[in-house]
């Protein structure tokens, strides 16, 4: 299974990042090979608008069966992921991506 992170870093240790469209990382895990995969997305911090978007799209490039952030995204970007398939999962946000991995295992967060 393939889990997607919003991060403010590139680490197992990094810190969550509350925000989803304008995380400044994806990290993503696969527990199948215990292996990560970092995506720059500071790209996005600037964008005026359609940030959710094409953090969503990138999302959908990278195939995660599960996303773990702080807030959640916003309307259209949680409309299309969910209906995508993507079990989106909030309240990570005071977390390092290792608890926040944590938490979910043991079904401490909240399903969005």
């Amino acid at each position: 299974m393939k889990i997607a992170f919003t991060t403010k870093g590139a680490k197992w240790d990094a810190q969550m990042d509350t925000r989803f469209g304008r995380a400044q990382f994806i990290l993503l895990y696969d527990d199948s090979t215990d292996s990560f995969t970092s995506i720059d997305n500071s790209a996005v911090e600037n964008v005026a608008h359609g940030a959710g978007p094409q953090t969503a799209q990138k999302l959908f490039d990278l195939k995660p069966n599960v996303l773990i952030t702080g807030n959640g995204p916003g309307g259209n970007a949680a409309t299309v992921l969910t209906k995508a398939g993507l079990k989106i999962y909030i309240g990570a946000g005071d977390m390092t991506v290792r608890q926040a991995y944590e938490a979910y295992k043991q079904g401490e967060l909240k399903a969005f």
